[in-house]
């Protein structure tokens, strides 16, 4: 899948995968070697996340239902967790720096296409 922020008209990820399985949603990005640049993950339904088992830290967006940003983690670290996040229905995992090299904002718009 393909996420296009509209808003800054840049592409946040042009390989992303969804995980919206209990078990899939669970597993994120634990015990994964490296999350390049152009790879993302899309966590639905969730409104909060964990790095436990995590190797690397990672940008992640947190989207209401019209998939616009209503919060931005930016670098989170392993073995932190982000609490929960009020109106956030899903959230996009990016590598980190994908937020600061876009300009990606809050309110941004997102577009995801297969």
């Amino acid at each position: 899948m393909i996420v296009k922020n509209v808003t800054r008209k840049t592409i946040l990820a042009d390989k992303c995968e969804i995980a919206s399985t209990f078990f899939a949603r669970l597993r994120g990005l634990q015990f994964r070697k490296e999350f390049s640049p152009g790879y993302g993950l899309l966590i639905t339904p969730c409104n909060s996340i964990h790095m436990f088992f995590m190797r690397f830290p990672i940008d992640a967006l947190f989207l209401d239902s019209e998939n616009r940003i209503v919060h931005i983690c930016e670098g989170i670290k392993p073995w932190r967790v982000s609490g929960n996040v009020k109106g956030a229905c899903c959230v996009l995992e990016l590598p980190s720096g994908t937020v600061s090299s876009t300009g990606t904002a809050a309110g941004d718009i997102l577009d995801m296409q297969p």
